[in-house]
């Protein structure tokens, strides 16, 4: 897998020349775009500028997230309607992956069984009603008895070889892409859209350790100013004498997570939201499970439910969590972005309002108080293992380490006309030509998806050719064919959920 690199030298003729579209931010998101532009149209000049010096640093780094392509089979916080409807769009990961070599897609998705289970009277009825609706349309769906669930997951209904004494039932699906390395996923977009323009007189430019430091309109496009990042590689995409500082684009695509808010405040769009910053953190266990295992969510937390997931990158580990810590920053492990966090919040009376009905529902309050207590060092494992027990019945406080340098932060919106937090993404169409995306947990799942949005308002302002057909074909697929399962029930993306 190539690693990101100046794609045309600094200084060139072909560097100065204007540019079809500029995407800020090399994540997930980011480099989506990139392939699709690459592969699906006929653009002769995309670039890509990410701030640090590698890709997908930031909330799609492995570590960052929790690996996983979220299904409205399993996310009990989905409707049927809602699930139905994101699907498709989900499905998009499997399909790109069934495109690479094996090697390659071998680094990027990995396929486990997963469940969702449900603990005591109340959520094991609420889970077979939930199968009775859900299973004719995802027919890979089981609904499991407590003898099934030792079956897949022994440590889970088993305690010392023994049931556990509760009632169980999980709604289970046996194999299928369930995990996601969303870094390697992003680097594996910018190989194949490299891929997409060898041998043309098209280009891909890429450039890191570069920050935006402004976009001006100018004429039918945009001026980007451009700085090397602090610590940075230095060059940009201009020429010499410009001090590599600036470059034009008919279309801009800011894909920055948090920073896509604050660049766009800083123009004067985007002021009706404020930004409420959720960190998530994980703890690590022994091998424990051979898939992943989520529980049943509350509906009254805004707030992504406990679960249990063989990590991507840590073999012989399970991954539990998370947590869920408002922050005062929009890049965890990063204090300086706490002065980026002041910027966003725009505190107001409308902030505090939304402050205030969180605040007053015992749930939300008490989850909140809790999650503080889970970053206290000592304290914090202690209260973590009485929750997550409830997964793993068995498990010993010398079986769980706080999973360190583990979690990233989610930027969850506040619309402050609506006065409500939002449980979603949101696109800000500034001018014609360009767009401020902010995409919370979970981005990654819907990267394709929205993409395929942003190239559909691409093609459309600049008026490029587009090979719809071959789009459908390779990221759809025919209606009826579940890629990348055994026996149906695809990944459908989420769209609510924080932390994680």
């Amino acid at each position: 897998m190539s690693t990101a690199t100046d794609s045309c030298p600094a200084g060139s003729a072909a560097a100065a020349a204007p540019l079809d579209v500029l995407i800020v931010g090399g994540g997930v998101c980011g480099t989506a775009l990139l392939f699709e532009l690459a592969r699906y149209t006929d653009l002769r000049r995309v670039a890509l500028v990410e701030r640090y010096d590698r890709l997908a640093l930031v909330n799609s780094r492995a570590t960052n997230n929790s690996q996983t392509i979220h299904c409205g089979d399993i996310e009990t916080n989905y409707t049927l309607e809602k699930a139905l409807r994101v699907k498709r769009t989900a499905e998009m990961i499997v399909r790109y992956a069934e495109l690479l070599d094996p090697a390659t897609r071998e680094r990027c998705v990995f396929r486990t069984p997963k469940m969702v289970l449900g603990v005591g009277p109340a959520e094991c009825a609420f889970l077979r009603e939930r199968f009775a609706r859900f299973s004719p349309h995802f027919p890979a769906m089981e609904l499991l008895d407590k003898q099934a669930i030792a079956e897949w997951e022994p440590s889970v209904a088993l305690v010392d070889g023994s049931p556990r004494p509760e009632d169980l039932v999980a709604i289970g699906i046996r194999r299928t892409y369930t995990a996601v390395d969303y870094e390697a996923l992003a680097a594996s977009f910018v190989d194949q859209a490299r891929a997409a323009v060898e041998h043309t007189d098209r280009e891909i430019l890429l450039k890191l350790g570069t920050s935006v430091c402004r976009i001006t309109p100018e004429g039918e496009g945009y001026r980007v100013s451009l700085m090397p990042t602090p610590g940075g590689q230095g060059a940009g995409l201009g020429s010499p004498e410009q001090a590599c500082r600036e470059v034009w684009a008919r279309h801009v695509v800011v894909n920055a997570g948090a920073h896509s808010l604050l660049m766009a405040q800083a123009m004067g769009y985007g002021l009706e939201y404020s930004c409420l910053p959720v960190a998530g953190s994980f703890y690590f266990t022994p091998d424990l499970l051979r898939g992943k295992v989520y529980t049943v969510q509350n509906d009254k937390l805004p707030f992504a439910a406990i679960h249990g997931d063989p990590d991507v990158r840590a073999p012989g580990k399970t991954r539990f969590g998370p947590t869920a810590l408002l922050l005062p920053q929009l890049e965890r492990y990063r204090p300086a972005s706490f002065w980026e966090f002041l910027k966003v919040l725009r505190l107001d009376w409308a902030v505090l309002a939304v402050f205030w009905q969180l605040l007053r529902i015992a749930d939300i309050r008490n989850y909140i108080l809790k999650n503080l207590l889970f970053e206290v060092p000592w304290l914090r494992r202690r209260l973590f293992l009485a929750d997550v027990r409830k997964i793993v019945p068995g498990m010993k406080l010398q079986d769980l380490s706080f999973a360190e340098g583990y979690g990233g932060v989610r930027p969850q919106l506040i619309d402050k006309r609506q006065r409500r937090l939002m449980l979603g993404e949101a696109s800000i169409e500034a001018e014609p030509g360009l767009v401020f995306n902010v995409t919370p947990s979970p981005g990654g799942t819907c990267c394709l998806g929205n993409a395929a949005r942003d190239l559909e308002r691409i093609v459309a302002r600049l008026g490029c050719r587009f090979d719809r057909e071959r789009l459908e074909r390779e990221l759809h697929g025919d209606a009826g064919d579940e890629p990348g399962s055994a026996g149906g029930s695809g990944p459908t993306a989420e769209q609510v959920g924080v932390a994680g």
